[in-house]
C-alpha cells in the first residue's frame, strides 16, 4: 500500500485527538446506488455511540469504510471525506493498534481456519492478521491470555476458535479487540446469532468496557445491543443521517418509525432492556 507508512506517521502524530470519526459528505456507491450518500458525521472520542437503522441504512458502509474495504468518492476541491482519529491516510495495521474491531465478517472468516486456536486468534492482532504464526511465544501468549481473561475467556486460549459456540467466540474477538488496549471499541451487531442469556453477558462485559473508559461506538439494528452507557444514538436512513442527538431524543416512536419505514414503537422490558415492536 503506497501510503501505508504516511498513514502510520499521521497517526502516531495524532494519538490525542479530539474526534474518533469525521465524515465530511462522505459518499459511497454500489453500482448506480449511494450505500452512503453525502453523509455528514462526528463522532468524538469518549462519547458512546449508536449507529442505528434498518437494512440497507448505510450501517455495514459506515463500518467498512472504517475497516478500509469500501473508499469514499473524492471530492473534487481536495477536503478529506473521512477522518479517523485525525488522520486521512492511515495504515491499516497502524489503525488496529488504537481501533478494536468486531465485526461478523472476521468471525467467518476465522471459522474456515479449523486448526487456529483461540489463543492465536488473540496474539493476531499484533500485526492486525487472522493470526500470528508467533502466538506461542511465551510473551506473546502470556500477552493474549491477558486479554481473554479480560473477558473471562482464559480457559478458552487453547480450544480451536472453529468449536467455539457463538457467545464464546464473541468473548474472543472482543479479547482480540482490546489487546492492544484501542482508544475505541467498534462492534457491528455484536450479539447476532446469540441467545438471550448470551447476549446478556455480552452486553454486560461491552458495558463494563465502556466505564472503564474505551469509547464504544456499535453498529445495529437490534435496539436490544444498546447498553445504559451508549447516550448517544445516530439513526440512519437511505445513506444519511435522520437523527444525531441524545438516546432520549432520537429513540422516539415516530423517528424509529420514519428510520424503518414502518409503523413501530418502542417496548422497554422488566430489565431495562429496550425492544423494538410492530405498533399496533
Amino acid at each position: 500500500m503506497s501510503h501505508s507508512c504516511d498513514g502510520a506517521a499521521r497517526i502516531r502524530m495524532n494519538r490525542s485527538p479530539a474526534h474518533l470519526l469525521e465524515l465530511d459528505r462522505a459518499t459511497v456507491r454500489r453500482g448506480t446506488r449511494a450505500a452512503l450518500d453525502a453523509l455528514d458525521l462526528t463522532i468524538p472520542l469518549g462519547r458512546h455511540t449508536a449507529i442505528l437503522g434498518a437494512n440497507g441504512s448505510g450501517k455495514s458502509t459506515l463500518m467498512q469504510l472504517l475497516t478500509r474495504e469500501v473508499h469514499p468518492l473524492a471530492h473534487a476541491d481536495g477536503r478529506a471525506p473521512v477522518r479517523v482519529l485525525g488522520a486521512h491516510r492511515w495504515d491499516v495495521r497502524s489503525l488496529r493498534g488504537q481501533l478494536g474491531i468486531v465485526t461478523q465478517r472476521l468471525h467467518e472468516d476465522l471459522r474456515t481456519l479449523p486448526s487456529l486456536t483461540a489463543g492465536a486468534v488473540v496474539a493476531g492482532a499484533r500485526l492486525g492478521a487472522i493470526a500470528d504464526a508467533n502466538a506461542a511465544d511465551p510473551a506473546l501468549h502470556a500477552r493474549a491470555l491477558a486479554a481473554l481473561q479480560q473477558m473471562q475467556a482464559a480457559h478458552l486460549a487453547r480450544r480451536r476458535y472453529a468449536t467455539l459456540s457463538a457467545g464464546e467466540a464473541r468473548r474472543v474477538l472482543l479479547a482480540r479487540a482490546l489487546f492492544h488496549a484501542p482508544a475505541a471499541l467498534l462492534l457491528d451487531e455484536p450479539s447476532s446469532g446469540l441467545d438471550v442469556v448470551a447476549r446478556a453477558q455480552l452486553m454486560t462485559r461491552i458495558g463494563a468496557i465502556a466505564r472503564a473508559g474505551t469509547t464504544l461506538v456499535l453498529v445495529t439494528h437490534h435496539l436490544e445491543e444498546l447498553v445504559p452507557e451508549i447516550g448517544h444514538v445516530v439513526l440512519l436512513r437511505a445513506g444519511r443521517v435522520l437523527a444525531d442527538g441524545p438516546r432520549e431524543q432520537v429513540l422516539t416512536d415516530a423517528l424509529l418509525s420514519q428510520a424503518y419505514d414502518a409503523p413501530v414503537r418502542i417496548r422497554t422490558d422488566a430489565d431495562g432492556t429496550l425492544a423494538l415492536t410492530m405498533a399496533g
